[in-house]
């Protein structure tokens, strides 16, 4: 909702010509049938699971401790917090929760997780 349409004429069309908001429906519903299509989303999927379990082992491997082991392509471990702010100037980590005075963080992988991204990451950590 814009607090002050006024200022702003033709808001949502000009946000919609520029592919920021899309109807929901027909177009939604085109790419989502393409995606799922012969297993599509789950081999561009792939990539990103594995390199959430690379960060994951060496993560362990290195004493920094799991929350827990996700299935996907999240990553959730626990940092204390002298050493949360060095990584997180560069790389964009997201928090969880407290626990004690320790923070739980959580990384997320994409298809587009590239092998370096991940030996810098662990460089950083």
């Amino acid at each position: 909702m814009v607090p002050a349409p006024k200022p702003i004429p033709h808001f949502f069309t000009r946000i919609k010509q520029h592919g920021a908001l899309l109807a929901k429906g027909r177009l939604q519903g085109r790419q989502f049938d393409e995606l799922f299509r012969d297993g599509l989303y789950f081999e561009i999927g792939k990539k990103a699971v594995a390199q959430a379990r690379r960060i994951e082992e060496r993560l362990e491997k290195r004493g920094i401790p799991l929350l827990f082991k996700s299935p996907d392509n999240q990553v959730f471990f626990i940092l204390s917090c002298d050493k949360m702010e060095e990584p997180g100037r560069k790389v964009e980590l997201s928090f969880w929760e407290w626990r004690g005075n320790d923070a739980v963080v959580r990384l997320s992988t994409s298809w587009a997780t590239r092998d370096e991204d991940v030996k810098a990451l662990l460089k950083l950590l």
